[in-house]
């Protein structure tokens, strides 16, 4: 082993950030970053950057000095030695220190194999808060969720995936009863009544949720196929009597519902937007669709006009709602904002809400209070639940991939979908209420 001068472990010391004419080429540990060195000694630094060189003059003593009463063998110079931790061990373990814990989840734990329990410094939890709590985790799809419904009056669950597949779900046992496989990735999925709405490349096929319950032993083929779309279809909303379809093409392909002949005619085709429409949503007689072409358009539900283009937001509008009298957006800008009518009947930005991340996804509900809550997910494979209008943060959920697909269920039961493939079921502590346009 190698010593120093006064009898010390010289690789140690020196990759505490002591004298060393290699001290230039010393490197922070990569394993110690991510939580899980266990190498002692350890050729690296466990620190973000060496120490400060000492002053001119001062001696190699006094600097050693400064460096044995450094406590940079821990995870930053927040984390103090503890009583007794003057031995001879370093890392993660060395002492009885307090582990800061980060706001990320860790990996490992994740997949069920973390080797440092409680010393991790990631999260070892899927949510922080205590107004809802984890119900159940429903496995199955392979790929990113991309659309939750609970059609009106069922006792069944349906997911959609890039996976090619709707699944089926008891809400009682929380067990799939069955698999659709509708012929194509689905890009979104919604539910309107008895119908489910299902977006895929080229057309938008409708199935009655009733019957294929009662009667998917015997494959009945009761469902419709419309067609027109040009590429993926990435969003879906019913509003009135009418059926609106955001297409690769940047166009909203419109089906009005025929009571007499139980099928949808097609009404109109609006265009605009120079590029995919990615979100759609009807609200106050009005129609609103966000774009990759970095903006919003209000149409009205009465002419199927457009009204009014906001280019306020700087990248992909991903989501839409309204809450009273506001639209609320989100963007990979990294933005919430609030719009607000004037005067004139004009839209314009109340307020922005600025995130770490690009914002994915938007959900909305009333806590048994009555006040709204906003649910937020970010692409750091996070989602936030806000008081609004103040964006006090009360919880957040954490998941392995981004969380797509947000919906509210009745009794406080929600329901989050990410890039996995894999659906939780959570329950709000106090009953809720969902907003409705």
């Amino acid at each position: 082993m190698d010593l120093d001068m006064n009898g010390g472990n010289k690789r140690v010391f020196q990759r505490l950030g002591g004298a060393s004419s290699k001290d230039s080429n010393q490197k922070v540990c990569f394993h110690w970053r991510a939580g899980r060195c266990n190498r002692y000694p350890c050729p690296f630094l466990h620190r973000e950057s060496p120490p400060p060189a000492p002053f001119p003059g001062s001696s190699s003593s006094t600097n050693n000095k400064r460096v044995a009463d450094d406590d940079s063998g821990f995870a930053g110079s927040s984390h103090r030695r503890g009583p007794g931790s003057g031995n001879n061990t370093w890392g993660r373990f060395g002492g009885n220190r307090t582990v800061t814990k980060t706001e990320k989840l860790c990996k490992f734990w994740a997949d069920g194999n973390c080797p440092y329990g409680d010393k991790c410094k990631y999260l070892h939890c899927w949510s922080q808060g205590d107004s809802f709590s984890l119900l159940t985790q429903l496995d199955g799809h392979q790929k990113v969720v991309t659309g939750i419904a609970l059609p009106s009056g069922s006792d069944k669950l349906y997911t959609a995936s890039k996976d090619e597949t709707l699944r089926i779900w008891d809400c009682a046992s929380g067990q799939c009863t069955g698999v659709l496989n509708p012929g194509g990735e689905v890009g979104c999925m919604i539910s309107e009544g008895p119908w489910l709405f299902v977006g895929m490349p080229n057309l938008v096929k409708i199935f009655d949720a009733y019957l294929y319950i009662q009667a998917w032993n015997i494959q009945t083929n009761v469902d419709l196929s419309l067609t027109g779309p040009v590429g993926q279809v990435y969003s879906l909303v019913v509003g009135t009597d009418l059926l609106f379809a955001g297409t690769q093409d940047g166009s909203i392909l419109v089906w009005r519902y025929n009571t007499a002949t139980n099928c949808f005619d097609p009404a109109a085709s609006l265009t605009g937007h120079t590029l995919a429409i990615v979100s759609l949503y009807v609200g106050a007689n009005r129609l609103y669709s966000g774009s990759i072409d970095n903006s919003i358009k209000v149409w009205s539900l009465d002419n199927l006009q457009c009204v009014q283009t906001l280019t306020e937001h700087t990248s992909v509008v991903m989501s839409l709602i309204c809450w009273d009298q506001f639209l609320l957006s989100c963007s990979l800008d990294n933005t919430v904002k609030i719009w607000a009518a004037t005067q004139g009947g004009n839209l314009e930005v109340t307020y922005t809400h600025k995130e770490e991340y690009g914002v994915l996804a938007l959900c909305g509900v009333h806590d048994a209070q009555a006040k709204p809550v906003l649910l937020c997910s970010c692409n750091d494979n996070s989602l936030h639940l806000y008081d609004l209008p103040s964006f006090t943060e009360r919880g957040k959920i954490l998941a392995k991939q981004e969380i797509r697909s947000i919906q509210i269920g009745p009794g406080g039961i929600f329901f989050t979908g990410d890039g996995t493939g894999q659906v939780k079921v959570w329950k709000w502590s106090t009953q809720p209420t969902a907003i409705h346009p």
